[in-house]
């Protein structure tokens, strides 16, 4: 059985400013309302011979875009789109946080990211730095 291909992260810098080629028709507003820059996407597929677009995932959602405006980063996230995950050490007398990555942001001058969780069906405020978040045992 051959192995699932490993998950490729990147970024993809695209702004109004590049015009809208970039982006397939059929999902560019929904792409230009996620504001993409600073933002972890998975690749899902590369381009076919006979397609122009790949596919790039964020949280739940998929876009298809022109491969050329996405960077694939080496560093790669601890954690991925859906993984469950536990705070580490949380605020005293406080339960710890336990929820599902669901934005994924990436600091260029630092080289890493930060997460950011849905808790019982409501997304959290607070951004995590991936020392403070490990996979949960649930």
């Amino acid at each position: 059985m051959p192995r699932p291909r490993p998950v490729v992260f990147g970024l993809y810098a695209w702004s109004p400013d590049y015009g809208y080629r970039y982006l397939h028709p059929a999902n560019r507003r929904s792409f230009e309302l996620l504001e993409p820059v600073g933002k972890v996407f998975e690749k899902v597929s590369d381009l076919d011979d006979d397609s122009d677009w790949i596919t790039l995932r964020y949280d739940e959602q998929q876009f298809l875009v022109r491969g050329e405006l996405f960077k694939e980063i080496y560093n790669k996230p601890p954690f991925g789109f859906g993984d469950l995950v536990e705070e580490v050490r949380p605020t005293p007398g406080q339960p710890a946080h336990l929820g599902l990555i669901s934005d994924i942001y990436w600091s260029e001058s630092r080289d890493s990211a930060t997460f950011q969780l849905v808790e019982r069906k409501r997304k959290l405020a607070r951004i995590f730095e991936p020392e403070e978040l490990r996979k949960a045992d649930v």
